[in-house]
């Protein structure tokens, strides 16, 4: 697949995850795909793979509100798709908001989506997952 419909299948994967169309996300992506976000204290961080692990994925996703102000900036090179931009959101549990500025490493292979690796601020999120111990006065 050439570089430019390799950007349009990682445009659609992100459209859909902004629907939240499961169905749509799933039909972008390998039967093997592997998604690795980094860190720890988290619900997200791990690895996720297959279809199973994409969909506990998103499922755990659902737990955060999310937007993007600025529409993300796409680079291609072969079957590589690097996506830059920034996100603020909120953990619905714990109410906290947090802003995120994110690089997703995305590899494209027979018109499927095989790797995803996410660099995002983990700290951030991991600060906005954490429930208070005590009440504040």
């Amino acid at each position: 697949m050439s570089t430019h419909e390799n950007v349009q299948i990682v445009k659609d994967f992100f459209a859909a995850m902004g629907r939240g169309d499961k169905q749509g996300l799933l039909a972008l992506s390998s039967e093997d795909v592997e998604w690795i976000i980094p860190g720890e204290d988290w619900a997200l961080a791990g690895v996720h793979r297959g279809h199973a692990g994409l969909a506990d994925l998103l499922q755990k996703s659902s737990e955060l509100e999310t937007s993007f102000p600025e529409p993300p900036e796409f680079v291609a090179q072969g079957d590589r798709v690097l996506v830059v931009g920034f996100a603020t959101g909120k953990v619905k549990a714990t109410n906290k908001t947090f802003e995120d500025h994110w690089v997703f490493a995305m590899t494209v292979r027979n018109g499927k989506l095989t790797n995803i690796r996410e660099y995002i601020d983990t700290q951030a999120l991991a600060r906005a997952s954490e429930v208070d111990a005590s009440p504040r006065p």
